[in-house]
């Protein structure tokens, strides 16, 4: 699979967008949980914590034409409470693949190898969101220091699972300058968070 394929998977499952699986057949309709914004889940998730950084180790698990693949990335993860989060992803040779940010409501992704940058308000995709099927985030504590080092999203109809694992964390300390400072690199493109949305199969 191509890397930029890779890099939209796991996007699919932290922006948490796309087109369902269509059924093989019509069935009757299924009774869904309540939905909940899975970013804001996320968030709940870390805060226990004012701030936050971490090493963070990606492993992507998927059924792709009827077989089980996984893919395994490195990163960097930040969060301030009560709504700041980046996530930076890498290839396990040091490269960068994405720079996600989410703050104050708004979405934005750089993806260097495209030289493109994604920004729009997530509120705007709400219906999208819905129409993703269930979401499940689910999270596990560090034995020893009994906070959160392990967050799990299951996209189930899709039949993604996304694994962050938060290593060497770093709590309530004072992050750095450019956390949450979004520059666009010379020669990267901005374009609507909805042009990804529509990339994304």
């Amino acid at each position: 699979m191509r890397r930029s394929a890779v890099i939209f998977l796991f996007l699919a499952g932290f922006v948490l967008t796309g087109c369902p699986k269509r059924p093989p057949a019509p069935a009757p309709p299924i009774e869904r949980p309540p939905f909940a914004n899975p970013i804001d889940q996320i968030l709940g998730i870390l805060s226990f914590a004012d701030t936050l950084q971490a090493k963070t180790s990606i492993r992507i698990d998927l059924v792709r034409n009827g077989e089980k693949q996984f893919f395994a990335l490195n990163g960097s993860i930040f969060y301030q409470k009560p709504d700041k989060l980046r996530l930076l992803g890498y290839h396990p040779l040091g490269m960068g693949l994405f720079d996600a940010l989410y703050r104050d409501g708004d979405f934005s992704i750089l993806i260097p190898l495209q030289k493109t940058a994604f920004t729009g308000a997530m509120s705007q995709y709400e219906d999208v969101l819905k129409k993703a099927g269930e979401i499940q985030v689910t999270f596990s504590k560090n034995d020893l220091r009994d906070i959160p080092d392990r967050i799990r999203i299951n996209l189930v109809e899709k039949e993604i699972e996304i694994d962050l694992h938060l290593k060497q964390m770093q709590v309530n300390q004072p992050l750095p300058d450019d956390a949450f400072l979004w520059i666009l690199p010379e020669g990267a493109v901005e374009r609507p968070l909805s042009d990804l949305l529509r990339g994304i199969k």
